[in-house]
């Protein structure tokens, strides 16, 4: 045997060791009822699995020499693994936007607020590069997580510029602030699923008189964990159900204004979770239509996907969407600016 022959058998093979494994994990992928972490970890890489897939499938249809039964059914599997991904992603990549632009000839700015909503990464001390982006885009509200003491002393300087504070640092990674130079009513500090795992909820009123609710959250992981708060659900089902979201879907439906929710959810917005949320509160994806917009894991360059998300209620639209630059953490500040009817 040649060595032009064992490199093609060692291609060939690895080939379809890693096709067998991508079309095994896509289906288990759509396991959504079986409370398994290794399982809920697979809804994240979407886009990575669809574009492994086509890669397979294109290297597969190359090298293959002989079409049996089994490189028939490899392909159809390729196939079915791709759709499957894509299934996910597409609305976000090709779909409507179910929540509406604005032209700027439709802006009043009486009625439009701009949010910067950032995971800071407790162990990061670059406190000056959250500072200048904060600067540079210049958000009315900002949502900053995983802060502890000594984040919420480094952010005391914005308190000059955004004198209405919500402040809850913890040491567990779970600790918020949140700082507004609009006016805040109603602040309450909410523990739906963990005693340390504070959820803010706020009422922000515009400078037109007009008032919204702000929903700002950040849910347990979805992975077990020595050192942080794990998953509190159904002590029947591993505990690997998130009731916090849930919580927040049913207040969402309740209230009378607006409503905007957003935070690092631990999860992707075409989870089962992230959609049964997002539809008892009649909340809508700002991403979808507009693109993925991944905000984790800035510290990669391959596996990434969206973890920080924007929801929002009927009568909001969008005048600006974007990743600001990385501030030394794992996670993109993320920024939006709505209009709110």
């Amino acid at each position: 045997m040649n060595t032009s022959s064992i490199t093609y058998k060692i291609i060939f093979t690895i080939i379809i060791a890693i096709s067998t494994a991508l079309i095994l994990t896509s289906l288990f992928s759509l396991v959504y009822n079986i409370p398994k972490w290794y399982l809920k970890i697979l809804d994240f890489p979407r886009l990575q699995q669809f574009l492994l897939g086509v890669l397979m499938l294109i290297l597969f249809i190359i090298i293959n020499r002989k079409w049996n039964t089994g490189s028939v059914a490899l392909t159809v599997g390729l196939l079915a693994s791709i759709f499957i991904h894509f299934s996910f992603i597409s609305s976000y990549l090709i779909g409507d936007k179910v929540v509406p632009s604005i032209s700027e000839s439709e802006i009043n700015k009486e009625k439009t607020v701009s949010i910067l909503i950032t995971n800071v990464l407790i162990k990061n001390n670059d406190f000056n590069k959250l500072l200048d982006v904060i600067k540079e885009s210049n958000p009315d509200i900002v949502l900053a997580m995983e802060v502890n003491t000594e984040w919420v002393n480094e952010l005391q300087s914005l308190k000059d510029e955004y004198p209405n504070v919500m402040e809850y640092p913890l040491d567990n990674a779970y600790g918020m602030a949140l700082y507004s130079k609009l006016p805040l009513s109603q602040n309450k500090i909410q523990f739906l699923n963990h005693s340390k795992v504070p959820s803010f909820n706020t009422l922000i009123t515009l400078p037109s008189g007009d008032s919204f609710k702000f929903h700002g959250v950040h849910p347990v992981a979805p992975f077990p964990s020595d050192k942080y708060p794990e998953n509190i659900g159904d002590k029947n089902k591993e505990n690997q159900k998130e009731v916090a979201l849930e919580k927040i879907g049913e207040m969402v439906k309740k209230e009378k204004v607006p409503s905007i929710v957003a935070g690092d959810f631990n999860d992707v917005s075409w989870s089962n979770t992230s959609r049964l949320f997002s539809s008892s509160g009649n909340l809508k994806d700002v991403r979808i239509g507009r693109g993925l917009f991944n905000t984790f894991d800035a510290q990669s360059m391959i596996m990434r996907w969206p973890l920080d998300h924007f929801f929002v209620t009927e009568g909001i639209k969008v005048i600006d969407f974007k990743i600001l630059p990385k501030i030394g953490s794992d996670h993109f500040p993320l920024l939006a600016k709505f209009q709110i009817n």
